[in-house]
């Protein structure tokens, strides 16, 4: 489905969603807020990738599940073909899976249909602005993912540190104070405290730097790790 032509400095938005009650709840909001006009609309993963071509349109708002081509293998077309596309993805799909299988395929976003409307807006601003945004609840699980990631790491490295304090110990590594460590994982300074205190007696070291320098031997606090 197509729309009218927008004005030259509107930001062009392409909808695709095989539920047209949902389109219609996007297609409205995106009216009624200046600066955005919806240039079309589809109902499926091969139908987006043709209006894609046709329509340039600056933000694709992307379902995943949809019959036919799936919204991750459309989202992958648009993108090779077109870079410049921002696609931001939004689904009921909030597993792992499905999260980094988007942002593999180019996704630049990624939002939850139970988000309001404000959320939706901010996540399209900001691929609008060049960035990469997720919202809240998908931007956790991509950082619990990773924090998972560098425990194991951490883990193997140093078998004899509990999973938490392995992971506590990579953001020491990071140069994280206490307190930065306990807004990250959500503990008492405290707790965190206890931590790092029984990391220090199982790596037998003195003191936070000696603990760093044992971290960063075995690779951990790098970018990446």
């Amino acid at each position: 489905m197509r729309a009218e032509e927008p004005k030259a400095t509107d930001t062009r938005v392409l909808i695709v969603d095989d539920h047209a009650l949902f389109r219609y709840g996007m297609r409205a909001m995106f009216t009624s807020t200046p600066g955005y006009a919806v240039v079309g609309e589809a109902s499926s993963g091969e139908e987006a990738v043709r209006l894609a071509s046709e329509l340039s349109p600056d933000v694709i708002l992307m379902d995943l599940q949809m019959p036919g081509m799936s919204g991750t293998e459309a989202t992958r077309r648009i993108v090779d073909a077109s870079p410049e596309v921002a696609v931001v993805v939004v689904t009921m799909l909030r597993d792992d899976d499905s999260v980094f299988a988007a942002m593999r395929a180019g996704a630049r976003g990624y939002v939850l249909k139970g988000a309001d409307g404000e959320e939706v807006l901010e996540v399209v601003g900001a691929v609008v602005r060049g960035e990469a945004h997720f919202g809240p609840e998908i931007a956790s699980r991509i950082m619990g993912f990773f924090s998972a990631s560098r425990a194991v790491s951490a883990s193997l490295a140093f078998p004899e540190l509990t999973a938490r304090e392995a992971e506590i110990l990579d953001l020491i590594a990071h140069g994280m104070s206490n307190v930065d460590i306990a807004s990250r994982l959500y503990l008492s300074v405290k707790t965190v405290r206890n931590h790092v205190s029984n990391i220090f007696l199982k790596l037998q070291v003195p003191d936070r730097s000696q603990a760093i320098v044992r971290a960063r031997e075995a690779g951990l606090g790098r970018d990446g790790s």
